[in-house]
């Protein structure tokens, strides 16, 4: 018994320690949250709202400016936006410019057929032209160059500041094309005439930039003269015959089937040929086109598996898809025309009966070292009469043997036969199918408008002319997408609202969404910047119920929640977008509206005297958006000069009459003026109370109001700006532009009225380097969601000043003794303020600031994202570029492209004259062994789609504790909003690590689609609406010029077909 009695009181010892352990462990983790106490956090949290609104309301003026116009009230007429209307409007507006410009292209191709008819042509002519790469060159003795005399050229900011002469065009011939070839020097010559009516034009639209005129020829004439600089190895590569434009207002829409001969005897450097013919015939396809590649020997290899039996359209993304499956091809068997051809000819019938494709020209191009038969029993099985599908066959190779044979089935079938020995033939001879396919709407007499989607202006625009049977080219014009925006009255459209435009193939004309450049700095073209689908932006549509309907130039009204991406993409805003949309008639274009629900449906009208208004607007600091148009200065070249303000001071003055302008806008400008001058005085007696500011901690104060007016005023020196760049130029996202309001003005508008949205702005750099923090706050003219936002103001203070008032206001307690229980000095916690989208404006490491709070506390964002007080939301960017490991080498590869093709020719020389090298295959043996070893991997950046999340806080919870379990202890933390703002106090427990927790990260993610999706990508064909008009075939055609036939020797008589290309200007 007694020794029972010791065991039970060794168990009890043993359970009292035990106990008394486990009892002081729980007390510690509770310790751990109670040393977090809500009440003192709400405490710090309201300390540092009242002090940082106080400074904010006071330098901004905010309270000011808001009695100012609730003054006004009364004197306002409020009005619901009608979208249908609107968008109407603006797309008549659209139209009557449009018309403007297609009617100096008529211009000018009613003068070049004049000139051309006049013309006869002078194998001997000899005549001295502007040559844009040899003017104003010298030689070694101070003597001008032959073509290369002198030639004014005066920087003109109408045309990107370029030096250029506004009285004569110049002309560009391509490098690998001679100077004073007879047709080049007969085609300039007559195309001189055209000089007149570029001057002509531009005097009549002073909003006119680039005219051109591209010759069948070769030749490149354009207006203003401009001198052209060659690249690093002395070559100029532009050939106007190969550009899109071109091709597009030369040809109908066209089904093509390319059938490429892989037997045996292809081997070699014949093989390489055919692959780059392939390519070059691929470069002359366009978004209304379609194709398949289909390999032929004894068997049918379609160059895409996934394609079998079908057609794609042939946009950017499809042919280099193809390209890339061109490397794959190699030469065995023998080859079996025969199959081939049938599976062509019911590839195309059975496409055709689907209504998918063109609907106009059908062709099937063959390209091949031979054919041992005529096949006319298939051609007449499928082709005859009608002849409705062309025949183009290109002979690869030196040997003539089985040319008779491929010269027939061209003919026979209204195509053209040529020849390619080496493979700086292929450009040339690929193009000469163009011509043939330009017969029927030459025959026709149309001068039918093409229209271009955007480039970026880094080559010219175009037209063109043809002739009987002849083209003999392409005139046209650029206009500027800047041309389009200028139509657009922005303040009519609300603070996140916008107009955008889109083509007949569902791609992107104009939108704010629309990114065509990457890598800022270096401003490079991303590789589809002028195919992107308007379902690529406004992704949240699913269903293109929109696209769709612009597509088939619908009337109407549509809307969906989106989620529009703001400040480098990193801040979301969710809201309710209404789409009113129509046609842009007289083009293949549709306009669309979008206008956020809320105060963006909702405009208003003020009203004052032309003589106040001028007054107020006459202060120095007042200035207004530049890329607004509040009155048309291109029209007369004495107003270019003008800024917009000056222009509305005479125009109200009566000193330009001539000059147009918008009334309304004008009278909403001068209504803005005059509520918002007081400020001035406002801002000014700050400035001059030297006890104010005196550490100088708020520098900029700032006001823009719905009509794109600006006051600032700074309160230190302009050298003594932290960020030198606020509100300039350069900071395109917080200044008035012609896509969107600043930054500060739309993420006002979004908080709750009253309370001012602090932000820390993003370095374009990985590390945010930014020493300033914003804070802005709206201006509401009514107390509802109906009251247009009227405007915005805000300031700009340094960084260090902001996070010292943090740090002072984190210090306070309620203690009587003043002795504090918990402080942000202390080591046991990390306290941090965050925005409502993540992000750190304030951390005890410095280096933290900018970054998102996930990256840093990834346990207690995960745990804030759980309990709802932040959701994520995810994005797509389907505009992304990615970097991906690309197969780089001097082989197969690199002569896909017609410019390193035609170099790599003089590689082959040594081939070219030892002929028996081709027959033997040796060259393929120098071609392939050699260059293999000089295959290596290349870092690249390619075209791809990704996901990637952004976060939003709950706005309802505005004070959260919580705890997390963590390896070996729980961590506690405590999260305050600060009152009238959009910030975050957070407060977090040091002592307990989740290293476990990953942490969480926005970098956005590839989407990686496997082959099955690929497919179903490349086979899904999204509604697209054809051109209007097609010239596909006409009676008269002399299908007897098929190569290698002579052809009729009269002078057939000529027609010259219109283009306008759109342009991004830089």
């Amino acid at each position: 018994m007694p020794e029972n009695l010791n065991l039970f009181r060794a168990f009890w010892g043993f359970f009292f320690i035990f106990w008394t352990a486990f009892n002081t462990a729980l007390v510690d983790v509770v310790g751990s949250e109670q040393q977090i106490p809500l009440s003192v956090v709400k405490l710090w949290a309201s300390a540092f709202g009242g002090e940082i609104k106080s400074i904010a309301a006071k330098y901004s003026g905010s309270q000011l400016l808001q009695k100012k116009y609730k003054e006004y009230e009364k004197d306002v007429a409020i009005e619901e936006i009608d979208g249908l209307q609107l968008v109407k409007k603006l797309a008549k507006n659209m139209e009557e410019m449009f018309h403007k410009k297609s009617e100096a292209v008529r211009r000018l191709v009613e003068a070049a057929e004049d000139a051309y008819l006049k013309h006869e042509f002078d194998a001997d002519l000899q005549y001295e032209y502007f040559n844009a790469v040899l003017i104003n060159e010298r030689d070694e003795e101070g003597n001008y160059l032959e073509l290369g005399k002198e030639f004014i050229l005066v920087p003109n900011d109408h045309f990107n500041n370029l030096p250029v002469n506004i009285s004569l065009s110049d002309v560009q011939v391509p490098t690998n094309m001679y100077n004073k070839d007879p047709a080049i020097v007969n085609g300039v010559y007559w195309s001189e005439s055209l000089n007149k009516v570029f001057v002509d034009n531009f005097d009549r639209d002073p909003s006119l930039i680039w005219q051109y005129f591209g010759s069948a020829k070769g030749f490149f004439r354009q207006y203003p003269g401009i001198k052209w600089e060659p690249d690093e190895n002395g070559v100029i590569a532009f050939d106007c015959r190969n550009r899109k434009w071109y091709i597009q207002a030369a040809t109908s829409p066209k089904d093509v089937v390319i059938l490429v001969d892989v037997s045996g005897s292809m081997k070699g450097l014949r093989l390489t040929i055919a692959k780059q013919t392939v390519s070059s015939i691929l470069d002359t396809l366009g978004d209304d086109d379609f194709f398949n590649i289909i390999a032929y020997n004894e068997e049918l290899h379609y160059v895409e598996p996934c394609l079998n039996g079908t057609l794609v359209q042939a946009d950017r993304a499809n042919k280099e898809h193809f390209r890339e499956h061109l490397d794959k091809l190699f030469a065995k068997g023998i080859g079996m025309l025969d199959i081939a051809l049938n599976e062509a000819f019911n590839m195309l019938n059975e496409f055709n009966h689907t209504g998918q494709g063109s609907i106009c020209s059908q062709a099937i191009m063959l390209i091949t070292d031979g054919a041992v038969d005529t096949y006319d029993t298939i051609f007449a099985k499928y082709n005859w009469p009608d002849r409705k599908v062309r025949i183009f066959t290109y002979l690869i190779g030196r040997e003539a043997a089985f040319a008779d044979n491929l010269k027939w089935m061209a003919c026979a079938n209204k195509g053209f036969f040529t020849q390619i020995s080496t493979l700086a033939d292929v450009q040339e001879n690929v193009m000469e199918y163009l011509h043939v396919l330009s017969r029927p709407k030459v025959i026709d007499q149309e001068h039918d408008v093409v229209w271009t989607e955007a480039y970026i202006d880094s080559t010219l625009p175009q037209a063109q002319k043809r002739s009987k049977g002849i083209l003999l080219g392409v005139v046209g014009t650029d206009v500027p997408v800047k041309e389009l925006l200028k139509t657009i009255p922005k303040y009519k459209l609300g603070i996140h609202g916008y107009a955008f435009a889109i083509t007949n193939n569902g791609y992107i004309l104009t939108h704010p969404e629309l990114r065509p450049l990457y890598e800022e700095g270096k401003k490079r073209r991303k590789p589809n910047y002028s195919s992107v689908d308007l379902s690529e932006v406004e992704w949240e549509d699913r269903d293109d119920v929109l696209r769709n309907a612009m597509v088939n130039r619908k009337t109407g009204k549509f809307s969906m929640e989106v989620k529009k991406t703001v400040d480098k993409g990193k801040r979301v805003l969710v809201m309710t977008n209404d789409y009113y949309y129509t046609d842009i008639k007289g083009t293949p274009f549709s306009l669309g509206v979008a206008l956020s629900r809320g105060h963006g449906k909702y405009f208003f009208r003020g009203n004052v005297t032309v003589e106040e208004g001028l007054h107020d607007l006459e202060h120095p600091d007042v200035s207004l958006a530049d890329e607004w148009s509040y009155c048309n200065t291109d029209l007369h070249p004495e107003h270019r000069q003008m800024t917009q303000l000056e222009a509305i001071k005479r125009y109200l003055t009566g000193k330009e009459p001539l000059l147009q302008c918008d009334k309304e806008l004008i009278q909403e400008v001068l209504f803005d003026a005059v509520v918002s001058a007081p400020i001035e005085a406002y801002w000014t007696s700050l400035a001059l109370n030297k006890s104010e500011n005196s550490d100088k901690g708020v520098e900029v104060a700032f006001l823009g109001t719905r009509t794109g007016l600006s006051r600032i005023n700074l309160f230190v020196g302009p050298e003594q700006l932290t960020n030198q760049d606020f509100l300039t130029a350069e900071d395109k996202e917080n200044i008035f532009n012609a896509d969107h309001f600043p930054l500060w003005y739309r993420r006002a508008a979004e908080q709750i009225p009253g309370s001012f949205v602090y932000s820390i702005p993003f370095s374009t750099e990985t590390a945010n380097k930014s020493n300033v923090v914003t804070a802005s706050t709206a201006i509401q003219l009514l107390d509802d969601r109906k009251s247009p936002v009227v405007a915005a103001v805000g300031i700009q203070m340094k960084l260090e000043f902001f996070q010292r008032k943090f740090w002072t206001a984190s210090r306070q307690c309620a203690s009587l003794d003043g002795r504090c229980a918990i402080s942000c000095d202390d080591d046991a916690i990390n306290c941090y303020l965050i925005d409502n989208n993540g992000f750190i404006l304030v951390s005890e490491d410095y280096r933290q600031t900018g970054y998102f709070f996930g990256e840093v506390e990834g346990a207690v964002m995960n745990k804030l994202l759980t309990m709802g007080s932040f959701k994520r939301i995810t994005l797509y960017d389907y505009q992304a570029m990615c970097r991906t490991n690309k197969e780089s080498s001097d082989s197969a590869h690199s002569l896909l492209d017609p410019y390193n093709a035609f170099f790599a020719a003089v590689k082959w020389i040594m081939t070219e004259l030892v002929l028996f090298l081709v027959e033997f295959n040796l060259c393929s043996w120098w071609h392939s062994d050699l260059t293999a070893k000089a295959q290596r991997l290349k870092q690249t950046l390619e075209p791809c789609d990704t996901e990637y999340p952004a976060f939003v806080s709950e706005r309802t919870i505005k004070e959260t504790t919580g705890n997390i379990a963590c390896d070996d202890c729980f961590k506690s933390f405590v999260i305050q909003q600060i009152p009238s703002s959009n910030l975050f106090m957070v407060v977090v427990d040091n002592e307990c690590f989740c290293d476990s927790v990953p942490p969480i990260t926005m970098a956005p993610i590839e989407i990686r689609y496997n082959e099955s999706l690929k497919c179903e990508r490349l086979k899904s064909q999204k509604i697209r609406r054809r051109p209007e008009s097609c010239h596909g075939f006409h009676p008269e055609e002399n299908a007897r010029e098929c190569g290698g036939v002579s052809g009729l020797s009269a002078k057939p008589p000529l027609v010259l077909l219109p283009l306008l290309l759109m342009i991004f200007s830089r």
